[in-house]
């Protein structure tokens, strides 16, 4: 048996903990630089927005309908999924982080009473946190997410015949007629592994539904469609193919890209913005225990706006595997240096780690032969530096030319204009309850 919490409009919920006045009330949470709504409470829904709709296209409900718009804390929600992964992690023994509001739980068969128990977590998440969960609960991870999915329909439906589930649903408790209802119910693009263009091509077959899927034979799925579509069909038919991956797999390429607040004319800004996606991607990497091979390093003009274009980028070799910032910040200013040229107005640029490797590459390496002095990496110095900065805060220390980190004098860095405080790790945003000193 498998199990999947996943947490119900995640920001929005995030921001709904500690502002309890925004419950019941349309809230929309906007990505980077306030393009684009990327989480949208039950209310917002209901006004017709769609997720990733550019923002100017329904600000007017600011005024017109008491919409709230509130700019991207991922800090915040970052904090607040580990709190509530951490909980979930109670459920069972195995546990996968599949993204950051959604928990594959494993290994639960012989648990006593798991809808119960289920329910129990969900209820300790609630009040341990006020983040809104639903559990789905099936023999594969297929049928979990999609049990999930069923949970959630019957919470934003207090009406609906399966709101009796609780907010937790069991494939295991479902009779034969309310399975075949539920998966013929369910469209064929709403099934875990199937996108819009395997939907769109088994709707020219007259397969349409979830139970359309589940009643083809799996060997004529793997002829016709490929072994993926195959796995679906064993999973919808109560077979596991998918098993839980307890780690990560090593990542290929680490990134770090943002457009900026307002477009950029000049070297000196763009090299504090590059350096800073440097600082941030090298943060990553350490975390991930790899090294980086080679950086690259981009920028370019917006593509919706008159005027000269420009795009380029260019990838540097490093001498050796490496973590340390300084050095992969050396390499992406200087990279940025090669491919600048004055008179363009650039809108976006970024750092790629790229030929990654794990982190005791260097270690074998240099049991075999005597490294290049520039080829050691501190690695003690990068721990001190991360230790810091996750004590004190992301960019208390840095490398000095990402320039003032918490003032935008050049005006590159993102905007948030409705940023609600990072009230769990940022010690001057914590909350301050005043007595009312009125007579």
């Amino acid at each position: 048996m498998f199990a999947l919490i996943d947490g119900n409009n995640f920001y929005v919920s995030c921001e709904r903990a500690f502002q309890p006045a925004l419950r019941g009330q349309p809230v929309v949470v906007l990505s980077n630089n306030d393009g684009c709504a990327i989480s949208r409470s039950d209310e917002a829904k209901a006004l017709g927005i769609q997720m990733a709709q550019p923002y100017y296209q329904f600000r007017e409900l600011e005024r017109t309908s008491g919409l709230i718009c509130l700019s991207a804390n991922f800090e915040l929600y970052g904090d607040m999924s580990a709190r509530m992964m951490a909980i979930a992690a109670g459920l069972g023994p195995l546990q996968e982080i599949y993204s950051i509001d959604e928990s594959f739980i494993g290994d639960l068969e012989g648990i006593p009473d798991l809808t119960r128990r289920a329910r129990a977590i969900r209820s300790r998440i609630w009040r341990w946190t006020s983040i809104p969960t639903c559990i789905g609960l099936g023999p594969t991870k297929t049928l979990a997410k999609l049990c999930n999915h069923i949970a959630k329909d019957a919470e934003r439906q207090p009406g609906h015949q399966s709101a009796e589930l609780q907010g937790v649903c069991n494939w295991a408790e479902l009779t034969t007629a309310q399975r075949q209802e539920l998966l013929q119910r369910t469209p064929a693009g709403g099934v875990w592994g199937i996108g819009r263009r395997m939907a769109a091509r088994l709707a020219e077959h007259g397969l349409c539904t979830a139970l359309d899927v589940a009643r083809m034979p799996a060997p004529q799925a793997r002829q016709e469609w490929g072994v993926v579509l195959e796995r679906t069909v064993r999973e919808l038919q109560g077979i596991s193919c998918i098993s839980l991956e307890h780690a990560p797999a090593p990542k290929q390429q680490i990134a770090c890209t943002r457009s900026f607040g307002q477009t950029i004319r000049s070297l000196p800004p763009l090299v504090e913005a590059v350096s800073e996606f440097a600082t941030r991607a090298a943060e990553k990497l350490r975390h991930s225990q790899q090294l980086a091979g080679a950086v690259l390093v981009f920028a370019h003009s917006s593509p919706f706006r008159a005027g000269p274009r420009f795009n380029r980028s260019i990838t540097l070799p490093l001498p050796c595997p490496t973590a340390d910032t300084r050095t992969l910040l050396r390499a992406a200013v200087g990279g940025l240096r090669q491919i600048y040229q004055p008179g363009f107005e650039l809108a976006k640029a970024g750092v790629m780690l790229l030929d990654l490797c794990p982190a005791n590459t260097q270690q074998q390496a240099e049991l075999l032969f005597e490294a290049p002095r520039t080829c050691r990496d501190p690695g003690k110095l990068m721990e001190a530096m991360d230790r810091i900065n996750a004590r004190y805060g992301q960019a208390t220390l840095h490398i000095g030319s990402t320039g003032h980190t918490q003032t935008d004098v050049a005006g590159w860095r993102m905007k948030q204009e409705h940023r609600t405080p990072r009230y769990t790790t940022r010690l001057d945003e914590i909350p301050v309850a005043r007595a009312n000193t009125c007579a």
